[in-house]
């Protein structure tokens, strides 16, 4: 542990001297935060909907089709209960559930009152914001379509969001930037931190030493854990405090999922830094393996479920799909870990998969 110790000292002294580094690593994740919270929106399609027919009638499974018809919804992947239908929501198998009382056929009829309900999963503001909207003009369609416009009842749409009532968009984007931001610190800088040392020749003075490989590694990835760790709880306070982001669960069980993660992405990193030999080299294919698949395939930016079926079969292999989906989770639906418990099972399979590749090509290429 002593030697471990010392390699760890040794890194943080050149963290300190590296002030560009530094910069970088504390002033990019509020720079990035302010990017995502504010500026990006995004267009929903495929929206997960259940519905709750007690109308029973040829008005009422018209309504229904109109809205699986239209492009923009496909049914949910499981029928929610009476009792607790928000538990689809936390599962993530539907986004939305409009539900038609009795006597809708009717007031169609005689042109009588008459309310829909519709309940939203507010914790993607974009796909909440789009339900809604999709949901009055569908049913707004309907009406012109089948009744004549003097007779059209006083048929409203009855709207719940829940876990973001006010739609905010950054409760969407800046719990994404935690996970990109993680992935980007810790990968890129150990993959930088061990190709420095190759091309300034170091490396090979420390292998002289009676230290081990794994000893190596484990010393050298201590300081950008706790770097990692202080930008997450950085952006992660930030957001809190400042957008006004909800922490409604666990969090010890949010810190244990980033450690896994981290785990994952300082993998990668010292994976990337034993196939490469300069530090522009590793910059540049850690940017390429980490922050665009973070980005892009992460459903971060962009809908999972909208993607071609062969990017969503590599999704699975990208870290950053599982904790975007699991800090989304346990901060705006207070999900525990019997719902995130397969989120958990395919990080740690993907964490252990790449520790494991990391550590053996790095003690063949010391070899």
């Amino acid at each position: 542990m002593n030697r471990i110790g010392q390699i760890a000292l040794k890194e943080i002294r050149h963290i300190l001297r590296d002030t560009r580094s530094l910069i970088i690593a504390i002033l990019m994740p509020i720079l990035m935060t302010f990017l995502y919270g504010y500026a990006i929106n995004l267009d929903i399609k495929n929206i997960k909907l259940a519905i709750f027919d007690f109308d029973h009638t040829r008005a009422s499974r018209q309504l229904a089709e109109s809205f699986y018809n239209s492009g923009y919804f496909v049914r949910a992947d499981a029928q929610p209960s009476l009792s607790s239908p928000e538990t689809v929501f936390k599962q993530g198998k539907a986004h939305a559930i409009l539900t038609i009382l009795p006597g809708f056929e009717e007031a169609l009829q005689s042109a009588k009152p008459f309310e829909i309900g519709l309940l939203v999963d507010g914790a993607d503001a974009n796909l909440a914001a789009a339900t809604t909207s999709y949901s009055r003009i569908i049913l707004h369609r309907l009406l012109e379509e089948t009744l004549p416009h003097e007779n059209m009842p006083f048929v409203n749409l009855s709207q719940l969001v829940l876990y973001n009532p006010d739609l905010k968009s950054s409760h969407f984007f800046v719990l994404g930037i935690i996970a990109v931001i993680l992935m980007l610190i810790s990968a890129l800088l150990t993959s930088l931190t061990i190709a420095r040392e190759k091309e300034t020749g170091t490396m090979e003075q420390l292998l002289t030493t009676p230290v081990r490989p794994y000893e190596i590694i484990i010393g050298k990835v201590i300081p950008y854990i706790a770097l990692a760790a202080l930008d997450g709880f950085l952006v992660w306070g930030f957001g809190i405090f400042h957008f006004g982001i909800p922490m409604n669960g666990s969090i010890a069980l949010l810190s244990a999922f980033g450690v896994i993660y981290v785990i994952a992405a300082l993998s990668i990193g010292i994976l990337v830094s034993t196939l490469v030999k300069t530090q522009q080299v590793a910059m540049l294919t850690t940017f390429v393996t980490t922050m665009m698949p973070s980005v892009l395939l992460s459903g971060f930016a962009f809908e999972i479920r909208n993607m071609p079926k062969f990017l969503q079969i590599i999704t699975y292999a990208v870290p950053a799909r599982y904790f975007v989906s699991t800090i989304r989770s346990i901060m705006l639906k207070g999900s525990g870990i019997g719902v995130l418990w397969h989120q958990a099972l395919g990080l740690g399979v993907i964490s252990l998969v790449l520790l494991t590749l990391a550590i053996k090509k790095f003690e063949i290429k010391v070899t």
